[in-house]
């Protein structure tokens, strides 16, 4: 009986015949086969296998590991070959292998995985990256190494860091590339950018179809190649860029860890090899250092020279991750055993049916291992350190931390310019130390070292050129009607003239490269052409670019992309006008009527204020109460002058004067100002007062056919298109604004204010009511993601910074005849908004001088009139309103009287006083005589 029959013999009889809770009846065998499936000969698989063996030594010569047992590898090269790994796999189950190292490439771990998820036995592959392999359809794949999901993301995040939008993507087209590739983009969407063109190599490609390839996108004008595939075959590549000058300056190539892989392992790298990756920036997958690395890294040269027939090679991550497979998958395994597993396997009785022909295939040979659920389990478990670092799953399955090194090719060798993990994005630290802090993927933080681009220059590549394959941009211009001084078909073969055509063609001077283009003509010469229609044309790929004046509109930015605007500009509204004459009630327009009232009330107010503070004191607010009444009200008013003749004495008086007569002196200039306006200004009205008082009346509404003020005005403020009028040119604006609504006309016309300059420069009895309703600007228009549109933006600012684009707008449009004056009587108009803050200090002021005031007074009122007991006593009733009665009186006698009778009074009692204290004597002498 062999081992295997005798474990299930244990296991039967442990089920049927328990020997007691207590007794754990578990064999550790022997041996336990594993296999390995790698292309030997390939870089990757070279490596892996030197280290597989050397951690197989490792694990079997230390025998706490698996406590006794040993590994048996059987390792089987597939040869670059999906069939091969087939096969290859299939021999390697049918010797009971319990896990498979491997595969190595992803296309044969979508192969394998199949027949691995039937038999249950496992697969640990440190090399296939492929992130689709992470599906939950391969469940027993178990990724050893990073998967490109990091690796793509780190892509994206160095494509956002340099801020380019636009990128063509090199592949193999098998499932490592394509799948890795489409992992990109949806990171590049996240920060806006996009994968312009995917250009797919066929696997084994030739030197000519890559050399068809690469000159087909060098045609294109994104220069910014992310290279996705095998190291070969990405050698290649690159040699064929070279040779095509697609690494010259301006050039930005990007490419994943196989190019490491290759520096790595086969340094020091051929002069010729080294001299075609000048520039390029790679990644490497990162692995923080340690002692355990150290020791591997230190014995290596003595491992490949004991173990590869051929020359020795370097050790690059991959290796790396192989070795630390082997201990992982020796932890796993001394797991399974310790909570019970056993190595057993069954027949599978739909493989034994299989057959071909008159023979069979030996599927019969092919088992399902028992343990292999608890197996998985067991390795998705595992939780160490290797000479990679930690090692733990994440609940998605993949290795915790992921992280980068992003590396520039320069010279004879290569530099760090940073890191990449998804913890904290880009820096210049090691991940090791930023896991220690709190994450932080904000733009600040994101940093890499200088690069050193294709080119030798460190200046950051613009990632994007017009594409120099003798094609000229077909661009639209809309062949205007009306105010042909932005746009005009001139005499030529499709000539343009006008504003905006000379913007255009200044901006293209500021282009760091020719642009050949040809202006096309849009419409019929004969109405306007409809400008959302050519921006659809662009869109639609008709044209490649717009010219004119394009409102920049939310619309319209959902079809293209537009260019900085270059002039503003918005919808006002102009109507007929016509002149005010002054009228004999001319003097009132200055203030509003809000004005004149409240100003008329501080005079009232400030006169009685200060009739309170002088009453007492001065005798020019005393007598009879009709002569105080006209006192008030004629210093009230004379203060307009400062023609009163009134004194005032008392300080508070004064003070209060003194802050009336400054705010008085500020009404009256204005005042003056305003009605000089009125009076030599000409003055012009509209029944229309702006957008609002327009929507109001009902009447019709003209505005330019063909502009996006139809939809604004229908859809934006609800006006009923019934009411809207097209337009073509400015005699049919005239005409209309002159027949009135009353005669088939347009009671205003709303249309953009650059055009209406130009209109009213001629037409002078209609003007703009009103304001700007509306905010926006013209620019150029590109299809959506275009980069010409952001070099044109960046020429414009050019022009605006330097001043050519305002000399471009006075030689258009500077020449106007008559300014549009706008309904100005509001505007002339003083408000009581401009002039609240003096009333209010006005109002303060005589606020606080009546507190003051009435202080004083209570306070003479205590000293100079007799003290309340007096009065009590003297007073029949009760003494409250007696004392009120007696304070008003006080209040309306005059100061002076006052006090001489409170001077008569004190003498009055001091002598009472006197004349009692004799009294008093006399009566004491008289008893003293009698007493005598």
């Amino acid at each position: 009986m062999n081992k295997v029959g005798i474990l299930v013999f244990v296991l039967f009889s442990s089920e049927f015949f328990p020997f007691g809770n207590s007794v754990n009846v578990t064999t550790r065998p022997d041996v336990v086969n594993i296999g390995a499936l790698f292309s030997f000969n390939s870089t990757v698989g070279k490596v892996a296998r030197v280290a597989i063996e050397a951690a197989l030594e490792d694990v079997n010569s230390e025998p706490g590991v698996l406590n006794g047992t040993k590994l048996k590898l059987t390792m089987q090269d597939t040869n670059y070959s999906g069939f091969l790994g087939i096969v290859e796999a299939l021999k390697l189950m049918q010797n009971e292998t319990v896990a498979i190292i491997g595969p190595q490439l992803s296309v044969t771990a979508h192969l394998v995985s199949h027949i691995a998820n039937e038999l249950h036995v496992p697969l640990l592959s440190c090399a296939a990256t492929d992130p689709a392999l992470s599906s939950l359809q391969y469940r027993f794949f178990v990724r050893t190494t990073q998967s490109d999901l990091f690796q793509m993301a780190a892509i994206a995040d160095i494509i956002e860091y340099y801020e380019w939008r636009n990128v063509i993507a090199v592949f193999v087209d098998d499932d490592h590339g394509r799948n890795g590739i489409s992992v990109l983009g949806d990171k590049l969407e996240e920060s806006r950018a996009k994968i312009s063109y995917k250009a797919p190599m066929r696997p084994g490609a030739t030197r000519n179809e890559i050399t068809n390839l690469l000159v087909k996108v060098d045609l294109m004008d994104s220069r910014i190649f992310v290279l996705h595939t095998y190291p070969d075959w990405g050698l290649e590549v690159l040699d064929v860029a070279e040779n095509l000058g697609m690494l010259g300056s301006g050039y930005v190539w990007i490419v994943t860890d196989w190019l490491s892989t290759v520096l790595d392992t086969y340094s020091p790298v051929s002069s010729n090899v080294i001299a075609n990756v000048q520039g390029v920036v790679t990644l490497r997958m990162h692995t923080p250092d340690s002692k355990q690395k150290t020791n591997l890294v230190t014995g290596w040269s003595n491992l490949t020279s004991r173990k590869a027939s051929n020359s020795p090679f370097g050790l690059s991550t991959y290796g790396l991750y192989a070795y630390d497979t082997v201990w992982l998958l020796a932890h796993a395994i001394d797991k399974f055993f310790s909570q019970g597993g056993n190595i057993s396997f069954s027949k599978d009785s739909r493989l034994a049916q299989l057959g071909l022909g008159g023979g069979k295939l030996p599927f019969d040979a092919l088992s399902i291992f028992n343990g292999g659920e608890l197996l998985l389990k067991s390795i998705s478990e595992v939780n160490m350190t290797g000479v990679t670092g930690p090692i733990k799953f994440t609940s998605d399955g993949y290795l915790n931390h992921p992280a980068y090194q992003v590396i520039n090719v320069v010279g004879n060798g290569y530099r760090r310019i940073g890191y990449w993990s998804n913890y904290s994005g880009l820096s210049i630290v090691p991940p090791e130390i930023l896991y220690r802090k709190p994450p932080n993927r904000s733009s600040s933080t994101q940093q890499l070292h200088d690069v050193i681009w294709p080119g030798q220059t460190t200046q950051k590549p613009r990632g994007w050129v017009f594409p120099n394959n003798g094609r000229e941009l077909r661009i639209g211009v809309p062949n205007r009607v009306v105010y042909r001084e932005f746009v005009s078909l001139v005499q030529g073969p499709d000539t343009f003239g006008g504003y905006c055509i000379d913007v255009f063609t200044a901006a293209l001077n500021f282009l760091p490269y020719a642009l050949p283009y040809k202006l096309i003509p849009f419409g019929d010469g004969h109405n306007n052409p409809k400008v959302s229609d050519l921006i659809s044309q662009v869109s639609a790929g008709v044209y490649d670019a717009a010219v004119g004046d394009f409102a920049i509109t939310t619309n319209r930015t959902r079809m293209v992309d537009f260019t900085q605007p270059y002039i503003e500009s918005g919808l006002v509204v102009v109507a007929p006008v016509r002149k005010r004459n002054p009228n004999e009630w001319a003097f009132l327009r200055p203030f509003t009527p809000m004005m004149w009232c409240v100003t008329g009330i501080f005079f009232l107010v400030v006169g009685v204020v200060v009739w309170i503070l002088e009453h007492r004191i001065n005798d020019d607010f005393r007598g009879p109460p009709k002569r105080q009444i006209v006192t008030v009200l004629w210093f009230s008013f004379s203060t307009l002058f400062f023609s009163h003749r009134e004194r005032t004495l008392s300080t508070l008086g004064r003070v209060v004067l003194f802050i009336w007569l400054f705010i008085v002196l500020i009404l009256t200039s204005s005042y003056t100002a305003s009605l000089t306006s009125i009076l030599t200004v000409e003055q012009l009205s509209s029944p229309v007062k702006g957008i609002d008082s327009l929507i109001s009346t009902g009447d019709p509404i003209g505005y330019q056919r063909g502009s996006f003020a139809e939809n604004y005005l229908s859809e934006e403020l609800s006006i009923p298109k019934s009411r809207l009028v097209p337009l073509n040119s400015a005699d049919d604006y005239a005409k209309a604004l002159k027949d009135g609504p009353k005669k088939g006309g347009v009671a205003a016309v709303i249309d953009e204010h650059a055009y209406m300059e130009l209109f009213l420069s001629t037409q002078c009895e209609f003007s703009i009511v009103g304001s700007e309703f509306s905010k926006m600007g013209w620019g150029f228009a590109f299809p959506r993601d275009s980069q010409l549109a952001v070099d044109m933006s960046t020429a414009i600012l050019k022009l605006s910074e330097n001043g050519d684009l305002q000399r471009i707008h006075n030689k258009w449009l500077k020449g106007i005849a008559c300014r549009s004056q706008g309904t100005k009587e509001e505007v002339d108009r003083l408000q009581l908004n401009s002039f609240w803050g003096l009333f209010v200090l006005c109002g303060f002021a005589c606020l606080l001088a009546l507190l003051v005031y009435l202080v004083q007074i209570v306070v003479q009122f205590a000293r100079h009139y007799p003290d309340s007991e007096e009065l009590a006593s003297s007073s029949s009733g009760s003494s409250r309103p007696a004392r009120i009665q007696t304070f008003l009186s006080f209040v309306g006698e005059k100061e002076e009287v006052v006090v001489s009778r409170s001077k008569r009074r004190q003498m009055e009692r001091a002598s009472k006083r006197h004349r009692s204290d004799d009294g008093s004597l006399s009566n004491l002498n008289t008893s003293v005589r009698n007493e005598v």
